[in-house]
C-alpha cells in the first residue's frame, strides 16, 4: 500500500485518482502509525515551505515519517514542494527541512532579457542525467507540468537524476537511496506523470 501523507498541503485526490487509474492500492492519511507501516510513501506539497513543515510538526508527523524513511527504510517520493522539504533549510523561509538528503533550496533566478519568468509555470522537457528507477536514459523526451518558484541544489550531483534547462541547467529531479523527489507533478503531467508513478509503485529504489 502506498500511502501520500495527508496534512493539508499538497494535491492528494489528484494523486489519489491518478493511483486509481493504474491500478495501484494508495491512500491518503495524516496518522502516524499507518505512515510508519507503508509499504511506499508519498509527500506531496504545494504553496510555502515553512507552512508545510509547520504543519508536518503540528500534527506530530515528523517523527513517524523518520521512522519510516530512515529507521524503516521505506521508499519515498517528494513531489513539488514535496522535494524542497528533503533538505536541510530553504531561502523561502526559515523553518528546518526534514533534512534526510545533503541539500539546500534555492531561489530561481533567469537571465536579463531571457523572456523567462519566475514562477515558473508550464511544460517543460525533462533530461535525465542517469538512470535511475523514475528515468531511463535515452529514451522519448518526456514533459512534466511545473509550478514553482524555488530548486532543490543538491551538494552531490551524483544525486541529481534529471534536469531542466531554465536560465540554466536546474535539478528537477533527484534520489538518493529509498529517498526520491521531482519538482513537477506528475498528478498533472498525462502520460509522463502516469508512467513515472507507475515506475516508483512497482520498482525498488535501493
Amino acid at each position: 500500500m502506498i500511502v501520500i501523507v495527508d496534512y493539508g498541503v499538497g494535491n492528494i485526490g489528484a494523486l489519489l485518482n491518478m493511483f486509481e487509474y493504474l491500478g495501484v492500492d494508495a491512500e491518503a492519511s495524516g496518522d502516524g502509525q499507518t505512515l510508519v507501516e507503508a509499504h511506499k510513501i508519498v509527500l506531496p506539497g504545494v504553496g510555502a515551505f515553512d507552512k508545510a513543515m509547520s504543519r508536518l510538526r503540528s500534527q506530530r508527523l515528523v517523527e513517524p515519517l523518520n521512522e519510516a524513511v530512515l529507521g524503516r527504510r521505506t521508499p519515498v517520493l517528494g513531489v513539488c514542494l514535496g522535494m524542497q522539504l528533503l533538505g536541510r533549510r530553504s531561502e523561502e523561509g526559515n523553518e528546518v527541512g526534514l533534512g534526510w538528503i545533503e541539500a539546500d533550496v534555492r531561489r530561481m533566478t533567469v537571465p536579463a532579457g531571457s523572456g523567462l519568468k519566475v514562477p515558473h509555470i508550464g511544460w517543460a522537457d525533462v533530461r535525465p542525467t542517469r538512470r535511475s528507477a523514475l528515468f531511463q536514459p535515452g529514451s522519448e523526451t518526456e514533459r512534466f507540468y511545473f509550478d514553482h518558484s524555488f530548486y532543490v541544489s543538491c551538494d552531490d550531483d551524483r544525486n541529481v537524476i534529471a534536469v531542466i534547462d531554465y536560465g540554466g541547467e536546474l535539478c528537477c529531479a533527484l534520489s538518493v537511496g529509498n529517498i526520491c523527489g521531482v519538482q513537477f507533478h506528475p498528478e498533472k503531467s498525462h502520460r509522463y506523470g502516469m508512467r513515472l508513478l507507475k515506475a516508483f509503485a512497482t520498482q525498488g529504489l535501493m
